[in-house]
């Protein structure tokens, strides 16, 4: 049997609340071991047909690939914008402390 992969999970979010907000819950639904909050990414896209610019602060979640619809349904709950980037990316090579401990962190229930 394979080991279950490991996701980072990219979750731009629109305020430094609502990032605390989810990645405590994530954390704490045991739905992802840890959630890196980096502040200061500024995006630029088309919304609704005009050109916006903001500032974001972005959640790294670090979880099972199991999980990813759960989580991803939860984050949906918590999350201002309708439209939320929830995105993962695969982790290829981890180290298996750090693995096992993802793992051990977070229920595939």
């Amino acid at each position: 049997m394979s080991e279950p992969q490991i996701l980072f999970v990219y979750i731009p979010c629109g305020s430094s609340e609502e990032a605390h907000t989810i990645g405590r819950t994530l954390v704490e639904e045991r739905l992802a071991a840890c959630v890196n909050i980096f502040k200061g990414p500024y995006s630029i896209f088309r919304w609704e047909g005009k050109m916006t610019e903001q500032n974001e602060i972005l959640l790294l979640a670090k979880t099972r690939a199991v999980l990813f619809e759960r989580l991803s349904s939860r984050v949906q709950s918590l999350h201002a914008s309708k439209t939320s980037c929830i995105a993962a990316i695969p982790v290829q090579h981890v180290n298996a402390a750090y693995a096992s401990w993802i793992l051990d962190e977070t229920h595939a229930e």
